[in-house]
């Protein structure tokens, strides 16, 4: 393998803070190492995690040089010692070591085989890219954390948003009834995708029009973790995905008669494969709002840090 074929691009933190800090530069291609495989990333999904830990400077588990992203769809290129799971050529996506650094921004990435699960043929690159993080979210926070039963209402703030609009869709593929929050001119968006009772949190304090909720999934934070104990009935469960600060809402919600914290996403091979299984089935569909080439990456954070996308934002790695 020659110095050209070895090396590919990819998109670094060369300054932490704002989306200029974004650098596209070329970099030694990974090696697999054992139970991992390389994959040639053809589209890499954008999430709101992404340009929250390039401002913040993460949690301190960046490698060197830092390279943004977790979600990758893509085709194995090579398979490291012991991996039976894939074969070179098999096309794959997934969400590889959150929150440790996986560097989705870039034309390959080396994690482990069961971080992926097979692409289904019925969706492309860009779809597939747009899934796994925020999907594993919905799914870890509905079935892991709250323990979701086939009809309990559910509350989802942000609901027209990347992981909101797939939240609602997985709540109902469980039978859920979902009541949503989002501008007006959304409404019908999420009415396609299922959702029941819909609320203008614009004009509309929504702890006024919605009692007796069994879940709440948070992904705003702010004081929208104390408002939404409000809503909950007694054994309610709040699941807080925007900020480890909001664990100081336990102690709150316990003498509630509540259960509520912060839930962070992690690789889970089995959720991801039930998630492919909806997605080729047609069940679940990630909206894509925008699709920019991997160069355009810092145009892409600044158009999510707007918060008035609806779905998601997609990188083009394989032109």
């Amino acid at each position: 393998m020659n110095d050209t074929t070895a090396r590919m691009r990819a998109i670094v933190v060369a300054a932490w803070g704002g989306a200029e800090g974004l650098r596209e530069t070329e970099l030694p291609r990974p090696t697999p190492g054992p139970g991992e495989i390389l994959v040639r990333v053809h589209a890499a999904g954008v999430n709101a995690t992404d340009w929250k830990q390039r401002t913040s400077g993460g949690l301190g588990l960046w490698a060197d040089p830092p390279i943004v992203g977790w979600d990758v769809s893509g085709r194995v290129e090579a398979t490291g010692l012991g991996v039976t799971l894939f074969r070179q050529g098999d096309e794959v996506f997934g969400m590889p070591r959150f929150p440790h650094q996986a560097g989705a921004y870039a034309e390959y990435v080396a994690a482990p085989a069961r971080h992926f699960t097979r692409k289904p043929p019925q969706i492309d690159h860009i779809h597939a890219a747009a899934l796994p993080l925020v999907s594993l979210t919905a799914w870890q926070a509905l079935f892991d954390t709250a323990r979701l039963q086939p009809g309990q209402r559910v509350l989802i703030h942000a609901a027209a948003g990347g992981f909101g609009h797939i939240a609602v869709q997985i709540a109902k593929t469980h039978g859920a009834h979902v009541v949503a929050t989002a501008r007006r001119h959304k409404h019908a968006f999420l009415r396609g995708l299922g959702a029941d009772h819909l609320i203008d949190y614009t004009i509309t304090d929504f702890t006024t029009a919605v009692r007796d909720v069994d879940i709440v999934l948070d992904p705003v934070g702010g004081d929208y973790g104390l408002r939404s104990l409000d809503v909950l009935r007694k054994g309610g469960t709040l699941v807080s995905l925007a900020s480890p600060a909001d664990d100081a809402l336990k102690p709150h919600a316990a003498a509630l008669g509540l259960h509520a914290g912060f839930m962070l996403v992690e690789p889970d091979n089995a959720a991801l494969a039930a998630v492919a299984d909806l997605a080729a089935t047609g069940r679940l569909h990630a909206a894509v709002e925008r699709v920019f080439p991997l160069s355009e990456a810092a145009t892409a954070h600044r158009l999510g840090e707007t918060g008035r996308t609806t779905g998601k934002i997609v990188l083009r790695v394989l032109e």
